[in-house]
């Protein structure tokens, strides 16, 4: 290992030190704008300057101090989506507008205009109750439902524009200040404090080619108090008022070893969008911005007042709540889109309409992963598949962490530990299990690397301000970094995962993108100077949020391009942005192993689901440090039903396999997996509905329930999808748990005990060592596996079970989409089930929910689990397409209220009918 890796890992065995990173007070972007807010400069619309046409509504704002004009631009998109875009009128050069993350150019709606008071525009958009009113003096824009004010934009005046500049006319100015009466030397110390065309970090020095670029907005959030999103910290799921103590939310992707959790630094991804809900309506604001971006959150909350009216009468009044949402960024345009609902489901649809759907991923990958940094050899490997065999736990992916390769050299093997790595995929494969191998942005700077070579020679790294390659250390000691927002250099990277390129790989390789915030060991803040220069020649400052989104992009799609069009790629990124969700799956890093890591998962990943991020998880056991084995059940229990599954360590911890813990612990992480594994047709079902209808996977509880106040707060349990309530144990040696269970007209019942509750109350329920509260709401149907393989692979014609949760009115629905896991045949050629279940007066009926999808499956159903049936039937039939009938035995327990169907033999895909009597 080389001098520098040593160094950097002694520094990762400690715990974070935040002294490496800025908070707010730091950031000169943010002292400007806090400063000269605070002397109220005033925009107004120049009122002759609007025009109205099929592309939207343009008009000026000119400052009254500066008096330099900036273009506003207002869209109506389809959906119910408005859209504001403010740039300077003529700058000096194109300022950056971030490309690639909207999934297509959005359908933009005529914008119906009328005059409205003096001074006023009003904009209508098509069918829809929402109106956008357009103040003058000052400049503000109201979105208007039915005359209750929904959001306002600028009016607290916030609006920021710093214009570009030329930096030898602030040099003349300073000259020409040398007579005037102010303490030159004071004025310069000031102009540095302020980081106008130069600014400290650390040991650095961020040179600004363009000099000052900041922007800023607010927006007031009318009735609103619950706001969500903005990921990525480890914080609660609610947003948490943070104005005045510079302590701002900030966007800024950063590599943190051992994250502090309860912290509102950025860490490994960003993604510039919120949603606020209120009882009746949703909405979202997504800042379509790539640079550094501070977000700050003040709610005023509702009172109440006399007014004194006709002397003695004092009438009540009441002012609603109002949270203000201030976005400042370092740089590019204001660029946002209005998402305006009116439900969290319009929500989702409306984001997903703009930035992608998550991806339909392989079934594999919704297995168990087991990783670690790093299993040591091809025996190591061999030892660990066969260990998953002898205790009968399935998984599905082995991981390799960087020391699989040939001294930190990306697509290349160590000739010692790996030498034959085609011939330890063929032993994975033949379990039906896939490998998943690491691929880093930085590249070993080493002429005689094919890789390294063929970038350097084409110009296809990220340079210096001075003009030469950048060079940072990170893992292989000294490091160039491949220039991903170059489509070009995407190509070419994309070309490495042929399978002629990437000596050793077979199709069952699959990638892991990590280190892509990207991380330099020896950078300001641990990452790369914003004074780099990218394709383009635009600064990183403009783009530092959107690099790891590039090379996840580029990943995917060099996997899509090694099978020819034919098979869904798996990646995984720790670097992510808006619209990663097309590409992969997302991690929470560098965990810790202890309890209140296992706790903040809850809410990071919930954060993470609704900013459109289905496919994530947190690092089972905790990344860093050596957990309890108490802990480790735990986090097993948990992880196995959060979207993403996978243990991870790092390389100085114990080795924790699953059955290194006593037979006991063994058999509990046993019975996790295994459950998980049972539950992949729901699974694969919602995620199917993530992909198509934009529902995640992974929802807090004021998603299903929007009308329960008494759910806005709540991020110690979650739903997945519309039928299972999770209730994880977080902490140590607990004997009960509260567990809240919404909706006063809804029944819920345990899955352990099958003992049923009425909604809208909470509940304490004993927890012992093997149990996590689950619980299925009552009126859906989930399905099942009825038997457990050593992996998916091996799963593929197992059978079916149903579990049926009657709700009040004895009925029930539910769904299951099925196809062959790991094709596009999905897409191109209609090859699927998707089936529908419902049981309503006494019939259970099994029919298509889409006639136009064809998949050849030989599964049949053949247990089914009825609960809440309140009596016991006097007989059961089965009526098939054909017209016959057959008799079913069953078992009914009283107690319980539970009837339980066995040796079926229903085929999934073809309608059937199930009768109770």
């Amino acid at each position: 290992m080389e001098a520098a890796q040593k160094e950097e890992i002694s520094v990762e065995d400690e715990a974070v030190d935040k002294s490496i990173f800025r908070d707010c007070s730091k950031i000169a972007f943010y002292r400007r704008q806090k400063q000269n807010l605070s002397k109220k400069s005033i925009y107004q619309v120049l009122v002759d300057s609007v025009t109205t046409s099929e592309d939207g509504t343009r008009f000026k704002i000119i400052n009254e101090a500066t008096k330099v004009p900036l273009l506003a631009e207002v869209y109506g998109i389809e959906g119910n989506i408005f859209r504001l875009k403010i740039n300077e009128e003529t700058p000096l050069k194109p300022r950056y507008e971030v490309p690639d993350v909207l999934t297509s150019k959005p359908g933009i709606i005529r914008l119906n205009s009328c005059s409205g008071d003096t001074g006023n525009l009003v904009l209508t958009a098509g069918k829809g109750d929402l109106k956008c009113h357009i103040t003058a003096n000052p400049f503000k824009v109201d979105l208007v439902s039915e005359e209750d004010t929904v959001l306002s934009i600028n009016s607290q005046s916030q609006l920021y524009f710093e214009h570009l500049q030329i930096r030898h006319k602030q040099r003349a100015a300073k000259e020409n200040e040398k007579d005037a009466s102010i303490d030159t030397s004071q004025q310069q110390e000031n102009q540095e404090n302020l980081g106008l065309w130069e600014e400290k970090c650390g040991n650095f020095v961020d040179v600004k080619a363009n000099g000052p670029t900041s922007i800023g907005l607010d927006f007031s959030l009318h009735g609103f108090e619950h706001l969500y999103g903005i990921p990525q910290h480890a914080e609660s799921h609610q947003l948490k008022n943070n104005t005045g103590d510079g302590d701002a939310y900030r966007l800024y992707n950063l590599d943190v070893y051992g994250y502090k959790i309860h912290d509102k630094m950025g860490i490994y991804g960003s993604i510039p969008y919120l949603l606020a809900h209120k009882l009746g309506r949703t909405i979202g604001i997504f800042w379509l911005n790539a640079s550094e971006t501070l977000v700050e959150i003040n709610t005023e909350p509702a009172v109440e007042y006399s007014q004194t009216q006709m002397g003695s009468v004092a009438a009540k009044q009441k002012v609603r709540s109002r949270t203000h949402v201030h976005w400042m960024s370092e740089s590019g345009i204001i660029d946002v889109f209005l998402l305006t609902g009116p439900t969290p489901s319009d929500i989702f649809k409306q984001y997903s309409h703009l930035t992608g759907a998550q991806a339909m991923p392989p079934l594999f990958s919704l297995g168990y992963h087991q990783c670690r940094w790093n299993y040591e050899d091809e025996q190591d490997v061999k030892a660990v598949d066969a260990g998953f065999d002898e205790h009968d736990i399935p998984y599905d992916v082995m991981w390799l962490d960087i020391e699989h390769t040939e001294g930190k050299r990306y697509f290349t093997w160590d000739k010692e530990r790996f030498p034959n790595p085609k011939r330890m995929q063929e032993l994975l494969r033949s379990k039906g299990r896939k490998l998943v191998v690491i691929s880093d942005p930085h590249i070993k700077i080493d002429p005689d690397y094919s890789v390294y070579a063929k970038a350097k020679e084409q110009g296809f790294f990220v340079r210096s301000r001075e003009g030469g390659d950048f060079e940072g250390v990170c893992w292989p000691g000294l490091s160039s970094y491949l220039d991903f927002t170059n489509p070009k250099v995407r190509e070419w990277y994309s070309s490495l995962f042929a399978f002629p390129a990437y000596q050793g790989s077979t199709d069952i390789l699959f990638i892991w993108n990590d280190m892509n915030e990207p991380s330099v060991f020896r950078g300001p803040e641990q990452t790369m100077q914003k004074d780099a220069v990218h394709h383009g020649n635009w600064e990183h400052r403009e783009l530092h949020n959107i690099y790891g989104f590039y090379q996840q992009m580029a990943t995917a799609e060099g996997l899509i391009k090694r099978s020819k069009g034919k098979e869904r790629p798996f990646v995984l990124t720790r670097s992510f942005f808006a619209g990663s969700q097309k590409y992969g799956a997302v991690w929470t890093g560098d965990n810790v192993a202890e309890w209140s890591y296992l706790k903040i998962s809850i809410p990071m990943l919930l954060t993470l689901s609704i900013a459109g991020i289905s496919f994530c998880g947190a690092d089972v056991g905790g990344f860093v440090g050596n957990p309890e084995t108490e802990l480790l059940v735990r986090w097993y229990q948990t992880g196995a039903y959060q979207p993403f599954f996978r243990g991870h360590a790092t390389m100085n911890t114990k080795r924790r396999e699953p059955w290194l813990f006593g037979k006991e612990h063994t058999q509990l992480i046993r019975e996790a997996i295994r459950e998980r594994y049972a539950l992949l047709p729901y699974w694969y079902s919602l995620f199917y509905q993530a992909h198509v209808t934009s529902q995640p996977v992974m929802r807090p509880l004021w998603i299903e329930f929007p009308d329960e106040l008494e759910t806005f707060g709540i991020e110690d349990e979650y739903m997945l999808g519309s039928a299972l309530l999770v209730h994880p144990v977080t902490e140590p040696k607990v004997t009960t748990v509260d567990v809240f269970l919404p909706g006063s007209n809804e029944v819920w019942y345990d899955l352990k005990t099958f003992a049923h509750w009425e909604g809208g109350c909470t509940v304490k329920i004993p927890v012992a060592l093997d149990t996590i509260p689950v619980f299925q709401r009552g009126g859906t149907i989930v399905p099942v596996k009825t038997t457990v393989g050593k992996s998916t692979g091996w799963m593929a014609d197992s059978p079916y079970g149903l579990r049926v949760a009657l709700c009040t009115k004895a009925s029930a629905m539910g769904e299951l989409y099925l196809d062959d896991g790991h094709s596009f045949q999905y897409l191109h050629q209609k090859q699927f089930l998707h089936r529908k279940f419902s049981f309503c007066s006494s019939v259970l009926i099994n029919s298509s929910a889409n006639q136009r999808g064809h998949y050849p499956s030989r599964c049949v159903v053949d247990k089914i689990l009825v609960l809440g049936l309140r009596k016991e039937p006097s007989s059961v039939t089965t009526h098939l397409s054909d017209g016959k009938d057959q008799p079913v035995a069953f078992t009914y327990c009283t107690r319980t209220s539970t009837l339980h169907l066995d040796k079926l033999s229903l085929h999934i895909g073809t309608d059937w009918e199930v009768h109770f009597k």
